[in-house]
């Protein structure tokens, strides 16, 4: 047996430039080491290595690369300059490691050879962002010369020299552009330079451009009259029409409604807000980022998410992103020890080695996008993740190698910004946001490749771009300042950054003006960039839009106010030419591009596609001899498509803005089976909008037009819990991820979308934007496996009632609920394409259709008039793992039993309850059922009473009966049954989170009931506060990366506070003083990304700024002053010593760290109000109320055991984590952090101060609890946290007097 011990010894070291000085002072040095140091270790950092090289092991140093700072060297350096070490330019940190190898031989050691050492540590680092220090880092500065930009010889070589080009940039040129452009150059007369080159390949790329989807399509033979665009673009014939904006832009948008809305005087320096009406629209987008994700999953979903949040900031002349959706699909898991019987492996199912594995996409991929979201504080409200690895009946293997990761978003955008203006001569060209990296270079290209794997895996990883949410935020709320300006927005036109960097983006801003843009304008992250580079680079967090010189003064302040680059980087020129100047290199050298914008932009020839169909085997499903429905339940409800979500849900923020009103999560066990996503557009209103997503693959490989209307289908069945303004107001975007040039597969591409807008037709919906990835396959060995074709559909519409919304929770009304099943293909039970199959290893060959069209918008109206009329109590559509799995989740998020009985209608027990065919399964009180089936009746759609609720919690019980002869099929504890379904999701879980907590939550659900809630105050008897003729002044104070301002700013203006806004470069600066201010609240989030832990950022500048220090300084010693820290601001008033301080202490006894479980919790939990000095909580005590947490950083570590009893003996810990029996409890996930004692939040001596993890602010209106027992309902409006802000009113006028 061969044995290897790997002995690995790290420390970390921080590699640290200050420009301008030899060494530091002392003062600056005192600064650098309290950021440094961890919370409550005493002994500071050292200035030596306490690794060197001689220890008996091998001593390596890894670290990013030198040539670009990483984002958390921009967030570290922006916490020293607001420190005051004004002279730091770069912080990095680097790992040393002392590595040795072992193996074990009578008890002497030999050390194995290099090729193992080596490999081990090829093993320790990220080749795309780091590198091996072969010596001590000295300096940050690199010898590398940037590359020149050169001629290509098209003139005197013809299109062989374009295809040297080709070949050594990467550019993906087929042969169609090899002669398109060759002529193209010889018919001007000149040679194009490389920059021209890459730039073409970048904006001309399938990515870019849709050849596909806009071709001429020959299929068999026979020319087709419509192009797929066209197709799709017919489907708005049948519909309302609602647009505002479709098919152009970054996103679309319909029709909204006049609100209500919170809006800063004046955004460029610190102001009270103010509300006013207008007119806003709602605007929806959806994009893929499936190739970047398959290199490298975290990364790849960080920016996929990244990229689709510029579309929404980008539609018009400025959007306001709000919530987003996200989809996973990948191939078959193989999660170690953890067998799942069709996940096949051996030989034939090899993966190669330049994609991440499907588990690492499972995992990392969803923590990218959730890292990326919480960061930038847009929630995460819908998705879907499904795994598939099968080979067909013959014999080819399909897959999902290369996965997709979806993203999509709602916004909402002011009717007067919907159209861009033109460009005109003279305006500014102006790039926001993050710095010029060597990043995402070809990105745009090398995801059109038609099979992933043919390009130089370098160049792949070299495409793939990195995020940083904190930028992207200082751009938005720049941007959002521009929107929300009282005498206009500014903004003329605004593109996003993306396929083709700058040369790509420039370009559609400037079209078909013209303009001239300068190499030396653009703020660049790395100093050795090409021209090349610097024009193609698809680095994030940037946008380009126009500007008029006058405002030019307005968009400055902003930027510095917020802290976000801007660079003035050319003007309009209206000689319709697109021109880089390169005013940095040699004199009199060539521009780097000089093009006519209609030779590129312009109209093109089509490509011309020629496809023939391929004849498929299918085989009829052949399920075991005997098979009982609880042994196909084991597997079913382990496959990731049916099993639950909640690995995804838990680390995702779903519930910042405060405008969330249906989140994933439902029930009293918070358990992810929501059907819809719904937000506020406002939150002095119920309008809104809603999303809800389809998407039926595995059915499109046994028949590509079913597929395409069950992806349909699936989407407005999980729309129709949600109200809204008319099915036929409905909008959809359609999403393809295909294979499509491959043979055969374009076919089936087109089959389905004639199929999909067939149907629209008949419903009267329609598509109104989307996109498409055609390179939906990758090379393995000598095989090319494709990915199934997959059409994501991504409906939206208005919602006039955001609380007319029902959820799949079994309530069981009055202990008397009806279960009532509404089939929409009544007879059939077709099990092509079901999980069932897949599970079985096959696929089958008859799938479920939507083929009543008439039938099916019939029974949408019917059931959207029920919920209008709260007729319903919950709701569920039958979709992955057939109605069986549809009343068990049912039942798991009630957590409640059920008894049932079918009527058989002449099928197999198993095609009945297996069967995938569209329905809805609702339940009704007793004494509205009939009510219900009538109206169902009267709409011509037949719905069954098919059994009861019964029971609740860990005692309860699902019993199913098929009326054949009264057989009854399954009897079995709900407990036992949700273990089966939450078992694929727990062990995704051990893989990204702490095993104890993860082995917590999975047993205590099984004896959980629900949440404890008790009020003992009235909440509807408010102080008046909001009625007093002057309002008390509360300061909402921000720092970079803060993202909970607006929820908490509502919250105060409601309970009757004049709220201003204040970020700490107001208080920095002295823009603004807190003399006339009576409170002030610091809001959550994550100030600088938590780099050095949380709130530390923003601690040092409160800290070691002197105009800061000083303001908090006399603010905090005025008897009449009130403070509240939620979440980040709880974080730093623990550092502060704001709170949980001894009186007279030098430092604070508590700090906040992160979560026992070791990563983002996203909770909503009970929390106890204790007897405590608070002000903010008079009159609460004895409470205990919902709450929703979402942080990673809020364990309470107390410096001694001595300190926690002070704290907590004298009164100072006044909110508690409750378990369900009211007690205050230690237990994950009731305890989402671990704190001991359950405590959540501390407040000061003298009940002044207060601060706390949980978010009241966020549930400050009855709709943004997601769920409360029926009984305690009607105590939600005003919801009770309101009461804690209206004490703080209050107590600020009484003050006063």
């Amino acid at each position: 047996m061969h044995v290897v011990v790997v002995v690995v010894v790290v420390i970390v070291c921080l590699l640290l430039s200050a420009a301008g000085c030899e060494r530091l002072s002392a003062e600056q040095k005192e600064v650098l080491l309290w950021l440094f140091r961890p919370p409550l270790q005493a002994e500071p950092p050292s200035d030596e290595p306490h690794l060197t090289e001689g220890g008996g092991g091998t001593l390596v140093e890894i670290g990013p690369r030198l040539n670009f700072s990483t984002a958390w060297s921009t967030n570290t350096v922006s916490i020293c300059q607001s420190a005051g070490l004004t002279n730091v330019t770069r912080v990095e940190l680097s790992r040393r490691r002392s590595v040795a190898l072992f193996r074990p031989q009578g008890g002497a050691g030999v050390t194995e050879p290099d090729g193992d050492l080596s490999r081990l540590i090829d093993s320790l680092y990220d080749g795309m962002t780091e590198c091996i220090y072969r010596r001590p880092v000295t300096s940050f500065a690199v010898a590398t010369e940037p590359q020149p930009v050169f001629e290509v010889d098209v003139l005197g070589e013809g299109r062989a020299a374009l295809q040297v080009a080709n070949d050594d940039l990467g550019l993906a040129f087929d042969s169609w552009d090899l002669d398109f452009y060759t002529s193209m150059f010889q018919r001007i007369k000149r040679n194009p330079t490389s920059v021209e080159c890459f730039d073409l390949a970048q904006s001309n790329s399938e990515h870019s451009r849709h050849w596909f989807f806009r071709g001429r399509m020959e299929i068999d033979g026979q020319q087709q009259k419509e192009t797929l665009f066209s197709l799709i673009m017919d489907t708005q014939r049948n519909s309302n029409h609602n647009n505002v904006i479709q098919f152009c832009d970054n996103s679309s948008g319909i029709r909204g409604m006049q609100l209500e809305c919170i809006y800063p005087e004046d955004p460029s320096t610190a102001s009270p807000y103010e509300t006013r009406r207008s007119l806003r629209h709602v605007i929806f987008t959806a994009e893929t980022h499936n190739f970047p994700t398959g290199v490298a999953p975290f990364s790849g979903a960080t920016t996929g998410a990244g990229g689709r949040i510029r579309d929404v900031q980008s539609a018009g002349r400025g959007g306001h992103v709000i919530a987003g959706t996200a989809g996973y699909c990948f191939g078959n898991l193989h999660v170690p020890g953890y067998d799942l019987p069709w996940e096949s492996e051996g030989e034939g199912w090899e993966y190669p080695s330049s994609f991440a594995s499907p588990l690492q996409v499972a995992v990392e991929a969803s923590d990218g996008a959730s890292d990326y979201g919480n960061k930038f504080g847009e929630p995460v409200l819908a998705g879907f993740a499904r795994s598939f690895g099968m080979r067909l009946a013959g014999g080819e293997r399909r897959e999902w190698i290369k996965p997709i990761m979806f993203s999509g978003g709602l916004g909402a955008i002011e009717d007067a910004h919907v159209k861009k203006e033109a460009a005109e001569t003279g305006m500014e060209v102006v790039k926001i946001g993050g710095p010029v990296y060597r990043i995402g270079v070809g990105g745009g290209a090398a995801s059109s490749v038609q099979v992933q794997g043919d390009n130089a895996s370098a160049r792949d990883l070299g495409a793939v771009q990195r995020g940083d949410a904190e930028m992207e935020q200082k751009m938005n709320r720049a941007l959002r300042a521009c929107l929300e300006r009282s005498d206009g927005n500014p903004i003329c036109s605004i593109h996003d950054q993306g396929a083709g960097g700058n040369g790509n983006v420039l370009k559609e801003l400037s079209e078909p003006a013209g303009a001239v843009i300068y190499c030396s304008r653009f703020k660049k992250g790395d100093p050795t960039l090409s021209v090349l580079e610097l024009w193609g680079a698809e680095y994030q967090e940037s946008n380009a839009l126009l500007l008029r010189p006058a405002d030019r003064d307005f968009l400055e302040r902003v930027c510095r106010r917020e802290k976000c680059p801007v660079d003035f980087v050319g003007n309009i020129t209206g000689d319709g030419k697109i021109v880089l100047v390169d005013d940095e290199g040699a004199a009199g050298g060539r521009r780097p591009v000089d093009l006519q914008l209609e030779w590129v932009l312009g109209k093109m020839p089509q490509k011309e596609f020629k496809m023939e169909r391929l004849a498929q085997t299918l085989q009829p499903l052949a399920l075991p001899a005997g098979l009982k429905v609880k042994d196909a339940l084991e597997r079913v409800l382990r496959l990731p498509a049916v099993a639950s979500k909640r690995y995804l849900t838990n680390k995702v923020d779903r519930s910042v803005t405060g405008l969330v009103a249906q989140q994933q999560c439902v029930g009293p066990l918070h358990t992810p089976l929501a059907d819809a996503a719904v937000v506020a557009l406002s939150p002095f209103g119920l309008e809104g909008a809603a999303t809800a997503i389809g998407e039926q693959p595995i059915k499109g490989l046994v028949c590509p037009a079913a597929g395409a209307r069950m992806a349909v289908g699936e989407a407005l069945t999980n729309l129709a819990f949600a109200r809204v303004t008319a099915l036929k107001d409905v909008k959809c975007s359609g999403n393809w991820m295909w294979a499509a040039k491959l043979p055969g597969e374009g076919a089936r591409l087109w089959d389905a979308c004639q199929a999909m807008c067939e149907v629209m037709g008949q419903l009267g919906v329609a598509v109104d934007g989307g996109k498409d990835s055609l390179s939906m396959a990758a090379r393995v060995g000598k095989e090319t496996v494709k990915a199934p074709g997959a059409l994501v559909i991504s409906a939206y519409a208005v919602c006039p009632d955001i609380t007319a919304t029902v959820t799949p929770d079994l309530e069981d009304p009055d202990g008397k609920g009806v279960l009532l099943w509404v089939p929409l293909s009544p007879g059939r039970h077709r099990l092509g394409g079901s999980a069932l199959a897949q599970c079985y290893s096959q696929l089958g060959d008859c799938s479920p259709d939507l083929e009543q069209p008439q039938l099916f918008a019939a029974c949408f109206n019917a059931t959207q008039g029920l919920l209008r009329d709260r007729l319903l109590t919950a709701g569920h559509d039958v979709s992955d793992g057939g109605l069986i799995s549809c009343l068990l989740e049912m039942a798991f998020a009630g957590n409640r039993g059920i008894d049932v009985e079918l009527p058989s209608q002449g099928a197999g027990v198993l095609e009945l309850l297996f069967s995938e065919e569209l329905g809805l399964v609702l339940e009704a009180s007793q004494l509205d059922a009939d009510a219900v089936c009538q109206r169902y009746g009267d709409a011509g759609v037949r719905c069954h009473r098919v059994g009861r609720t019964r029971g609740f919690g860990p005692e309860a019980e699902v019993r199913l009966g098929v009326c054949v002869d009264g057989q009854e099929v399954l009897r079995e504890p709900l407990p036992r049954l949700r273990a089966l379904w939450e078992d694929t999701s727990f062990q995704l879980e051990r893989l990204q989170a702490n095993e104890i907590c993860v082995k917590q939550e999975e047993e205590g659900l099984a004896e959980r009931t629900q949440p404890y809630f008790k009020l003992t105050f009235d909440p509807s008897d408010a102080s008046g506060t909001y009625l007093q003729p002057s309002r008390p002044r509360v300061a909402v104070v921000r720092e970079e990366g803060s993202n909970g301002d607006r929820e908490m700013s509502v919250s105060l203006h409601m309970a009757g506070f004049q709220v201003w806004d204040v970020n700490m470069q107001d208080l920095c600066s002295g823009s603004v003083t807190l003399e006339s201010f009576k409170a002030v609240v610091f809001v959550g989030g994550f100030s600088y990304a938590d780099v050095l832990g949380s709130a530390k950022g923003w601690a040092a500048t409160v800290a070691y700024n002197p105009k800061a220090k000083a303001e908090f300084d006399r603010f905090r010693r005025r008897a009449d002053t009130l403070s509240l820290g939620v979440c980040n601001g709880c974080q730093l008033m623990a550092l502060l010593g704001w709170v949980g301080a001894d009186e007279g202490a030098a430092e604070t006894e508590v700090v906040l760290t992160h979560n026992k479980s070791g990563r983002f919790e996203s909770r909503f939990v009970s929390v106890g109000i204790q007897e405590s000095p608070s002000v903010w909580l008079r009159g609460m005590q004895g409470s205990a109320l919902g709450v929703w947490v979402a942080h990673g950083e809020g364990l309470m570590q107390f410096r001694s055991s001595l300190a926690e009893d002070r704290i907590i003996s004298g009164g100072l810990a006044p909110l508690r984590y409750l378990d369900d029996q009211g007690r205050p409890t230690e237990e994950y996930p009731l305890n989402p952090n671990g704190s001991p004692r359950g405590v959540a939040g501390l407040c000061s001596g003298d009940g002044r101060h207060l601060a706390m993890m949980p978010h009241p602010e966020r549930c400050t209106l009855g709709w943004q609890w997601p769920w409360a027992p029926r009984d305690f309902r009607q105590s939600l409006t005003p919801s009770p946290w309101l009461r804690m802000f209206e004490n703080a009113a209050a107590w600020c006028i009484s003050a006063e007097g």
